[in-house]
């Protein structure tokens, strides 16, 4: 009698191999995770998906989409400056080698699925200018590669979690033009590698939290346009790469704090329509009054770089 003891475990691994392969992610799921996105736009005015993602050609040559040199997953999704209309759908979670995704200046709605959390190879997301709505989640953190986050122009509503403190290789933080509420959380701080912070055009309140500055990379510090109150922390000395800084249209009170003269690399500094004092202190030289936009020696504070600078006594 034949000996077949073998075939049975044999059996089994082949199927199993089978069956792994089929569940295991690779281009053909990347390209079914672009058609549900597809089939969730509603409004594409130039016809780009509806004529040139077709099952046809390879998802590799679709337009807005780079894949690795092997062909066999997607790394790019570009979408911006189209015009689409529509939701994210969850299935775009699956693009799991997904570095870059850029769809802004488009009008996609709703809010964004948790599913996106797994794209945890991501270093820039863009999803400025559309009509995002609901809380920024905290399942941000899942993006522990991220170098740049732009959520600028939205309707994003809510406090912005604290999570976002966690995302160590963060350079780039676009919040502005939404509607945020809450105090700007102190773990900012954290994000030793931030350059470029804009939180501007919120309802943002509170104090600003010092470990703010302990970001010593900053070069831009947008905090205008808030109900940002208490004074400017002395340590706003510490910035000193910044080169723009603006506080404009808060309640802050007090004085400016000496500590600005640390500011050795300050192009522009705007307190404009606050309720600080220590004008006395400052040096004003070539004043454009209609604008108010001082172009200034600023000896005062040792500042001899600054090429402009925003600041009233009084909010008017």
């Amino acid at each position: 009698m034949e000996n077949t003891g073998f075939l049975l475990p044999l059996v089994v691994l082949l199927n199993f191999v089978a069956a792994f392969s089929a569940e295991s992610p690779n281009i053909t799921t990347d390209q079914l995770a672009l058609l549900a996105l597809k089939a969730h736009v509603t409004h594409d005015p130039q016809n780009i998906l509806a004529t040139n993602w077709s099952t046809t050609t390879s998802v590799c040559n679709w337009i807005g989409v780079t894949c690795r040199s092997d062909h066999q997953r997607i790394v790019t999704l570009n979408l911006s400056d189209m015009g689409l209309m529509g939701t994210i759908p969850p299935h775009l979670g699956n693009l799991s080698f997904l570095i870059q995704l850029n769809i802004r200046n488009n009008n996609f709605q709703g809010s964004l699925p948790m599913e996106l959390a797994n794209l945890s190879s991501l270093q820039y997301i863009n999803f400025g200018n559309n009509n995002f709505v609901g809380e920024i989640p905290s399942w941000f953190d899942s993006f522990t590669q991220l170098q740049r986050l732009s959520l600028y122009s939205n309707n994003f509503s809510g406090i912005i979690p604290p999570s976002l403190g966690s995302l160590s290789k963060l350079k780039e933080l676009f919040l502005y033009d939404n509607d945020l509420k809450g105090q700007i959380p102190v773990t900012i701080g954290n994000l030793s590698k931030l350059k470029l912070l804009d939180l501007g055009q919120n309802q943002l309140s509170g104090k600003i939290p010092t470990s703010l500055f302990k970001c010593q990379e900053l070069e831009d510090l947008i905090l205008s346009n808030n109900a940002l109150e208490g004074s400017v922390p002395q340590e706003i000395g510490n910035l000193t790469k910044v080169n723009n800084l603006f506080f404009s249209s808060n309640n802050l009170t007090g004085e400016i704090p000496s500590t600005v003269g640390n500011l050795t690399s300050i192009k522009h500094l705007d307190f404009w329509h606050n309720h600080l004092t220590g004008y006395g202190c400052l040096s004003f030289v070539n004043i454009e009054v209609g604008t108010l936009l001082y172009s200034i020696g600023f000896a005062s504070f040792g500042l001899y770089n600054i090429s402009s600078f925003h600041y009233s006594e009084k909010k008017l």
